[in-house]
């Protein structure tokens, strides 16, 4: 009578080591998510002695940015659709721009140099608070990535990312931090960066 419940306790640990070591084994091969830096942010200020709020403040509407794209996986590189980057000062779309496809070796960093033209209406509002004094403008990125590991390809993952970057006087990122990191999107968001 013993026989038959030793063997049920038995199956029932190797089933639960399985588990086990099947849930570590997951947890250890899981890739990580990239991570999104700003760096280098630059608004051209041209106009500093403008003083009417009619008047506009600037013709160039052009920012610069380095978007720093890193990959902290040690066994899998990563394929990017095409990148979209959004610029937000308050709750409007200040400009947009698109970043062609491409892979990310195995714990690879990428710096890519970009800029976006700005539309010139809320621009020129954006430049009037930016010339007072600190304010911020919100970057959202938007993406599908895989992760490719030897010859598997992961399914698509969507990357909502956002960050606030503080703007000072001089059109260059104000305080300390001289590098923004992005991080995952609100809901609220999300459904402005679509």
């Amino acid at each position: 009578m013993c026989q038959p419940n030793s063997f049920y306790q038995w199956l029932l640990q190797v089933l639960v080591l399985i588990g086990l070591l099947s849930f570590f084994l997951w947890l250890g091969l899981r890739p990580k998510h990239p991570t999104y830096t700003i760096a280098n942010f630059n608004i051209p200020l041209n106009d500093r002695n403008t003083t009417s709020p009619t008047d506009e403040v600037s013709r160039n509407t052009t920012t610069s940015f380095d978007l720093e794209i890193s990959n902290p996986n040690k066994d899998a590189g990563i394929y990017y659709d095409n990148i979209i980057v959004t610029l937000f000062f308050g709750d409007a779309s200040v400009g947009e721009t698109t970043i062609p496809s491409f892979y990310q070796g195995k714990h690879k960093t990428h710096t890519i140099p970009e800029s976006l033209n700005a539309d010139g209406r809320i621009w020129n509002a954006a430049l009037r608070a930016i010339l007072n004094g600190t304010t911020e403008v919100k970057v959202g990125v938007v993406t599908r990535i895989r992760y490719r590991m030897s010859s598997w390809k992961s399914k698509r993952h969507r990357m909502d990312m956002q960050g606030n970057v503080p703007v000072g006087s001089d059109g260059k990122i104000s305080g300390k931090k001289k590098k923004i990191k992005l991080h995952h999107s609100s809901k609220k968001w999300r459904s402005r960066l679509t």
